[in-house]
């Protein structure tokens, strides 16, 4: 068994080895994956396996491999302000990092079919936005889950910009999730063994493009043998926020700008040498890889074959840049949350201070 990337010891290396195998190639989505570290979305117990590139699965809470999840963030395309279905939510961590890019007025919403995944994805956002200082770095589009067959959505519900799918859709069911889109919108899904991206470019016209083999576990058949009715899952309504909401997300966007400001103008533009710390080199031969976990397949890319005569230039590099790194070698400093710590230091009453830091732990 082995991954499409080789594993890493935290989740930047993770993210450093998918981007160097072409499966994270835009800085909207590394900054999402960066922001939100994928072991805290495992039980404890299983921590130790977060940074593989590996599917993990226990009882009803399910992960797909990280390369899979970057080759989704790509395909869809995701800009601020776009509505967002994710068909399959599981614990949240896609809907999370998608809600980061789709910003305060983007609309995300989940369907998941086992009750105690929607509470256990509930448990892992909260714990997010309470304690992350990721969060203080973006204005967050915060994802709702409904339970649910997403094969039984209401027919009068809303259609979106961006559409996922994380089960194996058969074909009868494939015009079924292209009516979930708007004109314009994309689609994504297992359809066929094939990661495939759909586009609606018009009212009956639709462009498709293959991605990637995989197979997923096929969607859940409604069974209607107990009432011998449809469960119609009806989605969340799409709030229009309040006044006070609205008044929070610009007071928050404003101190950004004048702390930005601040920076640039103590950096010289921002033109300032970082401390130094090392970073392991990753070495690494590319091939041809298939995992197989709980039914779930994933194939990796092949690359060139040259690349295996570069492991003794690899060695002889990085032994030299240790040699050359290790008297200067510095940690580089803790992480400091200026929006707080700006936020804190204004002339305001502590409720109002705790309301624009969405009342968070630190």
């Amino acid at each position: 068994m082995g991954g499409a990337v080789s594993a890493g010891e935290d989740n930047d290396e993770l993210i450093d080895n998918l981007k160097e195998a072409q499966y994270i190639r835009t800085e909207l989505v590394e900054q999402a994956f960066r922001a939100i570290d994928r072991a805290d979305y495992y039980l404890e117990e299983f921590k130790d396996n977060a940074y593989k590139d590996l599917a993990w699965k226990h009882g009803n809470i399910h992960l797909s491999a990280p390369c899979i999840y970057s080759e989704v963030m790509e395909a869809l395309d995701l800009q601020p302000g776009l509505s967002f279905l994710n068909l399959g939510s599981g614990t949240g961590y896609l809907s999370s990092m998608v809600g980061l890019i789709l910003g305060p007025f983007g609309v995300n919403h989940g369907v998941e079919l086992h009750s105690d995944v929607i509470e256990y994805a509930k448990q892992k956002l909260d714990f997010f936005i309470k304690t992350s200082d990721s969060f203080d770095k973006f204005e967050f589009c915060e994802p709702s889950f409904v339970t649910g067959n997403c094969l039984e959505i209401s027919p009068d519900c809303t259609q979106y910009d961006r559409v996922y799918c994380g089960a194996g859709v058969q074909k009868e069911h494939e015009d079924y999730m292209k009516n979930l889109l708007k004109v314009g919108g994309i689609l994504v899904m297992p359809l066929e063994e094939k990661l495939t991206k759909i586009t609606r470019t018009g009212p009956s016209a639709w462009e498709t493009k293959k991605i990637l083999a995989v197979s997923f576990a096929p969607l859940v058949q409604p069974n209607h043998a107990d009432s011998g009715k449809s469960r119609l899952v009806h989605l969340p309504p799409v709030a229009v926020r309040s006044l006070q909401d609205l008044a929070r997300i610009a007071i928050r966007g404003t101190i950004k700008k004048i702390i930005h400001q601040e920076t640039m103008s103590k950096n010289g533009n921002g033109l300032k040498n970082p401390p130094k710390f090392k970073r392991r080199r990753v070495r690494r031969r590319r091939m041809e890889t298939i995992v197989f976990l709980d039914k779930e397949v994933f194939a990796s890319r092949i690359c060139n074959p040259s690349d295996d005569n570069n492991n003794s230039e690899d060695l002889e590099d990085e032994r030299r840049e240790e040699e050359e790194t290790k008297p200067s070698e510095l940690k580089p400093d803790p992480p400091v949350n200026f929006l707080r710590e700006k936020v804190l230091s204004l002339p305001l009453p502590d409720p109002l201070k705790y309301y624009l830091l969405y009342y968070r732990e630190k």
